[in-house]
């Protein structure tokens, strides 16, 4: 029969101090990484004698946040707890060990070829010199002869001497290139070496020390399970979409990937581990923010301070400030006193789990995720939609109409903001981005520059002038005309987006003008921005003409802001 037990650091219990320890190695097997912070699940088998005992655990990271840590489990017998202990140790862990042993090989190696080196670098010094020597050997012919002639080769010899020079020169040379050769041989292999040496673990590292004090009943097999945070974990998401435009007969389609990519430098590697994504935020505040009560009343004149009258000993020293000043006015602030400097105040797809506050993905199979802070990406989900395309153009920027497809969502869980990749007909076309959408809400999502829509902008007037029979007020107008042409073989809608000038001010008046008048004003609640909104069946082109006129008072000038 088996048995469930937990713990979350329990009052400590009265324990034997002789009770044994039983070492406790264990292995990362599942974690949910939320998007901020992960929860990491270690599992560890340790056999247990009847009696007291405390197991210890010693390979939880440093970044372990401790209030987070529980063990649970599973017994063949019945096992009580009576405390979880945790304590930050300097551990030596078994692949540093291994770390030791390939490092004393490794610093052997180098110094052995450091001495190897160093003896070649011997021989190429004692070639250089053997060099020089010869070259000195060979301007003997050219020198004068000296008084005693009898240690000189007669001239006969000579040929057989400049011979055996030319020798030992080649000789020399080749001496000296085979040890520049050897040298450089050498220095590569220190490098590679040394860069083995530095990638090898430390000797020692700092841990997470778990120290579980446990009774039994009897002999028993236990399964244990602790659960711990680390707040170095995140996950982002990033997301696919896949535009196909269609054709004359077939609907427009959108493929939306959900991406998530995942990184971490909790201290410790995740190794075929059960992955789970979590959309909850528990490193957040839990609470909202406090206010305090804000009170207003009247300003209070200040009261007057009298001034407190100088020690005699301080006069002195008072007058010749007030003199410093004085001179320092005079003299155009020379000798003022600074001003204060101021200071700055500082791809299977995953299975969803919902819930009424948070979703969880399961990432299928088993991952790896390294603790060096790499990313991981890996798929969600993969929705197919059915989007509306339309075009939307500034022309009085620019004259390209973009493409853009409208993305609803019917039903489960919220997009969270982040970064599409945005592909159209099979080409990549540019990056956009997500903002938080909710289940049932819309968002235009652009795909480009579309060559079928063809665009022209002209200004038709733009003159000032005066109104009124005495000039009693400035006259400013802009007209403006566009023509737009659908080259598709369906119908598109098409935006044109414009804006006019927004008065601040009573005196100043904005009219609109033209033939065409905007079909909506002050788009996405922003003032003056104004948008000409049309369905064009293939190869049909509209003209817009519209234009605005501003007034003003003659005795004042207006200025036009950004």
């Amino acid at each position: 029969m088996r048995f469930v037990f937990a713990a979350a650091f329990l009052a400590a219990m009265p324990f034997s101090a002789l009770a044994a320890e039983v070492p406790a190695t264990s292995t990362v097997d599942d974690v949910t990484v939320f998007l901020s912070g992960a929860e990491v699940t270690r599992i560890a088998k340790v056999h247990i004698d009847k009696g007291e005992h405390t197991i210890v655990i010693g390979d939880v990271p440093a970044s372990a946040i401790p209030g987070s840590i529980r063990v649970e489990g599973k017994a063949t017998g019945k096992l009580d707890i009576g405390s979880v202990d945790t304590a930050k140790k300097l551990l030596q862990r078994a692949e540093s060990e291994a770390a030791d042993k390939q490092r004393k090989v490794l610093e052997d190696t180098i110094q052995t070829l450091k001495d190897q080196r160093t003896t070649v670098e011997a021989q190429a010094q004692a070639a250089k010199t053997q060099k020089k020597l010869i070259a000195n050997l060979a301007q003997l012919p050219t020198r004068p002869a000296p008084q005693t002639t009898s240690a000189v080769p007669p001239t006969d010899d000579w040929p057989k001497v400049l011979a055996l020079i030319a020798q030992a020169t080649g000789d020399a040379s080749k001496l000296a290139l085979e040890a520049e050769q050897k040298i450089r041989e050498i220095n590569r292999q220190i490098s590679d070496a040394e860069k083995q040496l530095a990638a090898l673990a430390p000797a020692r590292t700092e841990q997470t020390e778990v120290r579980v004090h446990v009774v039994a009943q009897t002999p028993l097999e236990a399964d244990l399970s602790v659960h711990y945070q680390v707040p170095d974990a995140h996950w982002a998401p990033l997301y696919d979409a896949r535009l196909q435009t269609g054709s004359k007969t077939e609907p427009p389609k959108l493929s939306l990937d959900r991406r998530a990519t995942i990184t971490q430098r909790s201290g410790e590697n995740w190794d075929a581990v059960s992955l789970k994504l979590s959309t909850s935020r528990p490193s957040d505040s839990s609470s909202a923010p406090y206010l305090e009560t804000q009170l207003v009343d009247f300003e209070q004149a200040p009261k007057p301070v009298a001034a407190a009258a100088p020690a005699p000993e301080a006069l002195p020293r008072l007058m010749a400030k007030h003199r410093n000043i004085a001179a320092a006015d005079a003299l155009g602030g020379e000798f003022a006193p600074a001003a204060q400097e101021s200071v700055s105040v500082g791809e299977a797809v995953a299975q969803l789990q919902s819930a009424p506050f948070e979703a969880t993905f399961e990432v299928p199979g088993r991952a790896s995720i390294a603790g060096t802070g790499e990313a991981k990406r890996v798929l969600l989900t993969s929705e197919a939609l059915e989007p509306a395309l339309s075009c939307r153009a500034v022309p009085k920027v620019d004259t390209s109409a973009y493409l853009y497809a409208k993305l609803k969502f019917a039903k489960g869980t919220p997009l969270l903001p982040g970064t599409v990749f945005l592909f159209r007909d099979g080409t990549f076309v540019g990056t956009g981005d997500l903002p938080l959408l909710s289940p049932g809400s819309e968002h235009d999502l652009g795909f480009g520059i579309d060559d079928q829509v063809k665009i022209k902008h002209a200004v038709l007037e733009e003159k000032r002038g005066e109104s009124g029979l005495i000039s009693t007020s400035h006259v400013d107008s802009r007209n403006f005309r566009v023509n737009v042409k659908n080259m598709h073989e369906r119908a598109i809608d098409v935006t044109i987006l414009d804006r006019v000038p927004v008065a601040q001010n009573d005196d100043i008046k904005v009219e609109l003008t033209g033939r065409v008048p905007p079909t909506v004003q002050n788009v996405d609640d922003k003032r003056g921005i104004i948008a000409f909104q049309a369905k064009l069946e293939p190869d049909e082109e509209k003209i817009l003409e519209y234009g605005y006129r501003v007034s003003w008072p003659a005795a004042k000038s207006i200025v036009y802001g950004p």
